[in-house]
């Protein structure tokens, strides 16, 4: 009690013994959270960086370079609270560590001979990504979910109205695409809120079943789930993609039982606020 009175005074220090001791967080670590904070909530989780709230607007306009008609109509999405996101794609470390666990339906993902560690899992499918979700939040004791689509572009964004967080272009250096394989998912450069390979590297699955335009979308950030919901929408673009596919507000859909050697996921989680 005395340790949890002290860490809710003090946000700073609550941030670095969480850090530390890789535990779930107590719900004075939690309400003391800051954007861009960091935690991981045991060893072998993700580690996940807070997102403020705000609002921003979703998809692109018909005069952005490669517009595509399934990116409008633009509109505004609140989000009304902050939330964590993971920092980096799941990476094959984490999926493995499910698998060693009794989770993830024991399936172990062919890494396509890139390596594993820190390479982001590949070869999993939205329904795969569900397995490891279910797993990671009874061993948390935490909820943990996909991204809705508004939430993934909100944060490859991260307040940057661009087609690419980096500006109008993005370079090889800046994002793997047009490559031959993926990269550990701590290289490169973060976007301004702390988070790696939002273009690039791998897609990542979110929650949303697919719709072909914006009309009737949630302005709240919840997800879509009405729709065709055989497929799911795949957001980023991969190291097999041209740039155009890396743009902020690209967005494509495939069966949900889909495994690739381009496509993976990343994480997020609800936080209880003040």
């Amino acid at each position: 009690m005395a340790l949890a009175a002290a860490l809710f005074a003090n946000p700073a220090e609550a941030q670095k013994v969480q850090s530390q001791r890789a535990a779930p967080l107590t719900l004075a670590e939690e309400l003391a959270l800051k954007p861009k904070d960091s935690f991981k909530e045991c060893d072998a989780c993700p580690e996940m960086i807070v997102v403020p709230a705000g609002s921003f607007t979703m998809g692109s306009s018909a005069s952005e370079p490669q517009h595509l008609g399934s990116e409008g109509p633009q509109h505004r999405v609140n989000f009304a609270h902050p939330f964590a996101v993971g920092k980096f794609s799941v990476t094959f470390a984490e999926w493995d560590a499910c698998v060693a666990d009794g989770g993830c339906n024991g399936y172990r993902p062919n890494d396509h001979g890139w390596g594993r560690e820190r390479r982001p899992v590949i070869n999993v499918s939205w329904e795969d990504a569900k397995t490891y979700l279910a797993w990671l939040s009874r061993k948390t004791g935490k909820t943990h979910r996909l991204l809705s689509e508004s939430e993934r572009e909100y944060v490859t964004r991260a307040g940057t109205t661009t087609p690419y967080w980096t500006g109008a272009t993005i370079s090889k250096q800046q994002a793997k695409h047009v490559g031959d394989g993926t990269l550990p998912v701590d290289s490169l450069q973060p976007n301004p809120w702390g988070l790696y390979h939002v273009h690039g590297n791998v897609y990542e699955w979110v929650e949303d079943c697919w719709n072909a335009s914006y009309r009737g979308a949630p302005t709240d950030g919840s997800a879509w789930t009405a729709g065709d919901c055989g497929r799911r929408v795949l957001r980023g673009g991969s190291w097999f993609d041209i740039p155009e596919n890396l743009r902020s507000a690209d967005r494509i859909a495939d069966t949900a039982g889909l495994r690739a050697y381009n496509i993976g996921f990343r994480l997020a989680r609800s936080l209880l606020t003040p």
